[in-house]
C-alpha cells in the first residue's frame, strides 16, 4: 500500500544568503557546489529533526523552481525577457522577469535532475521527493512572436517538444526508484482567473477550455511514464508565489471537475490559504481514493497561523473529502525563485513545525 504523508511540504527552502551571495559570482563551480551539498545536508537534517517522512534538498541547486529544464535544454535565448503581472496585493502590482525565450528547436542537452538526484540518494534520511515542472509552464512564458513562431508553428508544437523532455526525466525519476514524484503547474491558475482566461484566448490564440484539453494531456503524459507500483503521483497547483506576491486568483469551480477527474495522479496539493482560493466545494469532484493536500498555512506571509484555525478548515474540508484522504502542507514552497519569500528562515521552520503539530493532532501521524 502507498504510504500516505500527512505532512507535507512543497519542496523549495529559503536559500541562506551566503549561498545567495555565492550565486551572484566571483566563487568557482566547485567551492558553489561544496557549498551547496553543505546547506543541503542542513535543510535534510531540519526536515528530519521537525518529523517529515519524506525528503527534498529544497531546490537548493537550482535558481528557480523550473530552472532544472532551462539549464538543460538548447534553444532558449536568455538575452530576451518575458514579463508578467505579479501582485501582493489588490493596489500593489510588481513585474517578474522570466528569462529564456524560445529561439531555436530545443535539444536537450543533459538530465534535468542528474546533479540532484546522486547527492540526495547518498544523504537523505529518508523517502525522497523530486520535484519537476509541469510542460504546461513553457509555452506560455518562452514564446516570443516573432521570434518562436520561427521554429514551432504553434503553442501546441512547442509544448509537445517540451512534454517529451519532461516525461522521459520521469521515467529516469521513477526507475531510480524516488518515492514521490510532485509536478508544479501554475498555468492551471490561468483557467480561474477571468483576467488571465482573457490572457489566453489573445496571447495564444485559442479558447481556454482547449488550452485546459491540452494541459491535462501533456501532465498526463508525464505521469504515464513515471508510472509504478509505490511511486506517489502528485500536482500542485499555484496562483504564484515570486517573493511572496500572486498573479491569480480564484476558486476550482471552473475547472474542478474536469481537473480533479482527468489530471491521473495520486496527491492534489491546493492552495487554501486565503479567500483567493475559493471554497472547499469543488473538491466534490476529486475521485474517491485520491488524496487532497490542503496547502493552509502561507509561505508568503510571516506571522504564524493558529493551530485551532488550521484544524477547523481541515474539519470543514473534511465534509466533503473523507478525513482518511486528506493531507497537509503549506500552501506552497519557500522559495520558487532562489530570492526567496519575505519570511526568515525561522519563521519557515516554524510554519513548517505547525504542519508537522497539526497532523498529529488530526490524524495521530505524520
Amino acid at each position: 500500500m502507498t504510504v500516505q504523508y500527512r505532512a507535507d511540504h512543497i519542496g523549495s527552502f529559503l536559500r541562506p544568503a551566503a549561498l545567495l551571495a555565492a550565486r551572484k559570482g566571483g566563487t568557482s563551480a566547485d567551492e558553489l557546489r561544496a557549498l551547496e551539498d553543505r546547506e543541503i545536508l542542513r535543510v535534510l537534517a531540519k526536515q528530519k529533526e521537525l518529523g517529515f517522512q519524506i525528503f527534498t534538498d529544497g531546490e537548493l541547486r537550482r535558481s528557480t523552481f523550473m530552472s532544472d529544464f532551462m539549464d538543460a535544454v538548447d534553444g532558449l535565448d536568455f538575452g530576451e525577457d518575458a514579463n508578467r503581472p505579479w501582485r501582493a496585493g489588490v493596489a500593489q502590482a510588481t513585474p517578474m522577469s522570466i528569462p529564456g525565450i524560445v529561439s531555436g528547436k530545443l535539444a536537450q542537452k543533459r538530465r534535468l535532475t542528474g546533479h540532484e538526484l546522486p547527492f540526495l540518494k547518498q544523504h537523505s534520511p529518508g523517502a525522497i521527493k523530486m520535484t519537476l515542472p509541469s510542460p504546461t509552464q513553457f509555452p506560455a512564458i518562452t514564446w516570443r512572436k516573432g521570434v518562436t513562431d520561427k521554429v514551432y508553428a504553434d503553442h501546441s508544437a512547442l509544448l509537445a517538444d517540451v512534454t517529451a523532455i519532461v516525461a522521459n526525466e520521469c521515467k529516469t525519476l521513477s526507475g531510480e526508484g524516488i518515492a514521490y514524484l510532485q509536478i508544479d503547474a501554475p498555468r492551471y491558475s490561468y483557467y480561474i482567473d477571468h483576467k488571465w482566461r482573457d490572457w489566453l484566448k489573445s496571447e495564444m490564440g485559442k479558447e481556454p477550455d482547449a488550452l485546459l484539453d491540452e494541459a491535462i494531456r501533456a501532465d498526463n503524459a508525464c505521469f504515464a511514464a513515471a508510472r509504478r507500483e509505490g511511486l506517489i503521483l502528485a500536482i500542485h497547483l499555484c496562483r504564484g508565489n515570486n517573493r511572496s506576491q500572486w498573479y491569480a486568483e480564484g476558486g476550482y469551480d471552473a475547472i474542478a471537475e474536469k481537473l480533479f477527474t482527468g489530471l491521473d495522479v495520486d496527491r492534489f496539493l491546493l492552495e487554501y490559504d486565503d479567500e483567493r482560493s475559493g471554497s472547499f466545494a469543488p473538491l466534490r469532484f476529486v475521485p474517491k481514493g485520491k488524496v487532497v493536500e490542503l496547502g493552509i498555512p502561507s509561505t508568503k506571509r510571516a506571522p504564524l497561523e493558529r493551530a485551532d484555525a488550521i484544524v477547523s478548515r481541515i474539519e470543514e474540508a473534511a465534509r466533503v473529502v473523507p478525513l482518511d484522504n486528506l493531507a497537509l502542507s503549506p500552501q506552497c514552497g519557500f522559495a520558487s525563485t532562489m530570492e526567496g519569500n519575505l519570511l526568515t528562515e525561522d519563521e519557515q521552520w516554524a510554519k513548517l513545525k505547525l504542519v508537522i503539530d497539526v497532523a498529529k493532532r488530526v490524524w495521530g501521524s505524520v
